[in-house]
């Protein structure tokens, strides 16, 4: 909040257990950014010209931050997965030319085969830099789980602190 990436969703809450959605940490990556200049805008049919996360969408299609869901369609408004969440992060991290080699051993987490497998990597990636740690005592990775926004703000901590 501090830094200007998350913002409350009223002048004097923040409603930490709410969900966040896939067109919020976009606009979060975005503002990281310092908010820059949109080219190209036409690159999702849900996503029109004109809300609040327009532009951050577009700017990360157009960075090679974010594909959508392969059939021309972002979903702003649906909520983020924690899987989702890993590999936009760890897309937002080679954007910036961070070291996105590490990984590590997903196996100790019981639910470790529900990660979907275009996410396995990106997962892997996250809880090598400890921006995911695991849900019940560290024991699922819940990769299908809504991510709130107090556990995106925690993860963006993380990232911040972790990645190099």
């Amino acid at each position: 909040y501090e830094q200007g990436m998350i913002k409350g969703t009223t002048e004097t809450t923040f409603a930490p257990d709410k969900d966040l959605t896939r067109g919020m940490l976009v606009t979060i990556l975005y503002r990281m950014e310092g908010s820059p200049k949109v080219t190209k805008t036409d690159n999702f049919t849900d996503v029109p010209l004109n809300l609040w996360y327009s532009n951050a969408v577009n700017w990360a299609a157009n960075m090679k931050i974010v594909n959508g869901y392969g059939n021309g369609k972002f979903g702003p408004e649906d909520k983020i997965t924690r899987e989702q969440l890993a590999v936009m992060l760890r897309s937002y991290a080679m954007y910036k030319k961070k070291d996105t080699s590490a990984r590590t051993d997903l196996s100790k987490f019981i639910d470790n085969a529900n990660i979907s497998s275009y996410a396995k990597d990106s997962v892997s990636w996250a809880v090598a830099n400890k921006i995911i740690s695991g849900k019940s005592e560290g024991t699922r990775i819940d990769p299908h789980g809504k991510a709130t926004r107090a556990e995106v703000a925690t993860m963006l901590y993380s990232y911040c602190m972790n990645v190099k």
